[in-house]
């Protein structure tokens, strides 16, 4: 992604995201710390979004990520907010508390302050979870984007989208 996203190739994108996950019907929930809201904004600037997309829960506290979306107290102690660990937390959190086939999930670094050794301003985990029967599966991945906080965030909220788009 090169350049700044403006509004208008999200809406696109949470568009496409809507039309995946009519065929069949699937429900999407969103965790989101960095983005504060904005996955779900996008999402629900979508006419019809209430057919495919439940809500969501920003959890930019870490008190939040425990207490509403379970991550445990443990993981958040050892491997910090910004981590593999906790973004899977999240989305599987969410997926559990409310409901849904499809969970995203972000948490990381938009600065311009925050950065800590080994994680720069721009760190950016995400998580993507989906039931697969009575089992869950996640993955996760790690994206550290160039730019200032809004840049950041827009590209998180774009990359999260797009990873909806690749489950099957």
């Amino acid at each position: 992604m090169n350049g700044m996203l403006d509004d208008r190739e999200l809406f696109k994108l949470a568009s496409e995201v809507g039309a995946f996950l009519l065929s069949p019907a699937r429900l999407l929930v969103t965790a989101e710390s960095c983005t504060g809201g904005w996955i779900g904004k996008a999402l629900t600037d979508v006419p019809g979004s209430s057919g495919w997309y439940k809500g969501g829960v920003v959890a930019y506290a870490d008190a939040t990520k425990r207490d509403i979306l379970q991550v445990p107290a443990g993981i958040l102690q050892v491997h910090g907010a910004v981590s593999d660990a906790t973004a899977q937390a999240m989305a599987k959190g969410a997926l559990e508390v409310l409901g849904g086939d499809i969970a995203v999930a972000v948490t990381g670094i938009a600065g311009p302050g925050g950065a800590m050794p080994g994680k720069p301003v721009g760190t950016v985990w995400f998580s993507w979870a989906w039931k697969n029967g009575q089992a869950v599966r996640s993955i996760a991945r790690l994206k550290i984007f160039d730019g200032d906080r809004e840049e950041v965030r827009r590209r998180t909220v774009a990359m999260a989208l797009n990873g909806i788009l690749e489950i099957h």
